[in-house]
């Protein structure tokens, strides 16, 4: 997830332009996207806890998977500007940049939640076996890892940009293709095999969770530069709003059409989600072409700025509102969930805001 300062939510540098001259669709794309990561995470809280098929989990099933693309595509933000920057001339200079901004968040936020979320205030019995577990597998918390998934992909940006490097976008489309349908077949597969009454789920961990992502990443940068008009854009919005209803339909109805939900997981690395993801990162870039932001400019960057704050910070916030909150805990109110959506997204934010205005905590903001 990426951002112009920092990494996963954030770009590799602050932008030398100013406000006026910026480009500003991949913030806005940014800001937009992090809202739907905070919606999931306290939606899904409803969604698993609410009577299936009421009109309370219907309104949360809504509300969480029309998000389901911002997964893969802060993922492609990533790779429109980390495989087109010149500091990848330099491998060297890159990781150590990468490596200030990503290593300190990665040690930091791993305590933060193992410590300060399961052990403090959820009260868990951690013993070592379950705690190598947990920061083996990547999964201290819900989100944490996308860390471990960004820095895969930045281990190996310098290789793909040398490949991209003085090639057409052909070239770039062709090989983002590649990636991404070898990636969206592996995730067919273990759906297939359990129609015929075969177990083989995928195991990701620490090494491996970037690797089905590299489609994406490569598809952010080949798609950067594009931009639709007319009926084109008209097309790809309808296209990709259509996608993401039959998806919502699809999760609803989960088990009705057994061969569908195999073939076509509702998952980050389902074909129906990686179009829609795609069709929303061109659609949006689309849209923004050209825009001028002559007051609002410098808070847009702020907020752009802030948005991997929130991705690290806000399931703190949302934990401590689950527990101190019955409403909220029950999990069986649509009114206390998007309140409690309300203050987490906002907290996270002004949380986020103010950290990185403090030398030590902007380094894990």
């Amino acid at each position: 997830m990426t951002s112009v300062r920092g990494v996963t939510l954030q770009a590799d540098a602050r932008s030398p332009e100013s406000p006026r001259q910026r480009e500003f669709g991949l913030d806005i794309l940014r800001i937009v996207s992090i809202c739907g990561v905070v919606a999931i995470h306290v939606f899904g809280h409803l969604v698993g806890r609410a009577p299936r098929d009421s009109r309370t989990w219907w309104i949360s099933v809504t509300i969480d998977i029309a998000w389901i693309w911002v997964v893969p595509v802060f993922v492609m933000i990533s790779g429109a500007l980390i495989l087109g920057s010149r500091q990848l001339a330099d491998p060297g200079l890159f990781y150590r940049r990468r490596a200030v901004r990503l290593v300190p968040a990665l040690i930091a936020w791993n305590l933060i939640y193992l410590i300060g979320v399961r052990l403090w205030m959820r009260g868990e019995d951690l013993t070592l076996a379950r705690v190598l577990q947990l920061l083996v597998d990547g999964s201290v918390f819900t989100q944490l890892y996308f860390l471990w998934l960004i820095a895969g992909l930045y281990a190996v940006a310098p290789v793909l940009a040398a490949f991209l490097r003085g090639g057409s976008r052909r070239r770039a489309v062709a090989v983002a293709a590649t990636f991404l349908a070898a990636a969206l077949i592996f995730y067919m597969v273990p759906g297939i095999l359990s129609l015929f009454g075969i177990s083989r789920p995928v195991q990701l961990n620490v090494f491996t969770h970037w690797m089905p992502y590299v489609g994406y990443f490569l598809a952010g940068y080949a798609l950067k530069d594009v931009r639709l008009g007319g009926w084109k854009l008209l097309t790809t919005g309808a296209v990709t709003v259509g996608l993401l209803a039959a998806t919502i339909w699809q999760y609803g109805h989960k088990g009705s059409l057994p061969l569908l939900d195999a073939a076509f997981p509702v998952s980050y690395l389902g074909l129906q989600v990686a179009l829609a993801a795609i069709g929303v990162f061109v659609v949006t870039l689309s849209l923004c072409e050209g825009l001028k932001l002559e007051r609002a400019g410098k808070a847009t960057v702020a907020l752009s700025n802030a948005t991997f704050g929130v991705f690290l910070v806000h399931l703190v916030i949302f934990e401590a509102i689950r527990l101190t909150v019955p409403a909220v805990s029950a999990g069986n109110s649509l009114g206390a969930i998007a309140g409690a959506y309300a203050v987490t997204l906002a907290a996270s934010f002004a949380v986020s805001l103010a950290a990185s205005r403090v030398p030590l905590l902007r380094n894990i903001f």
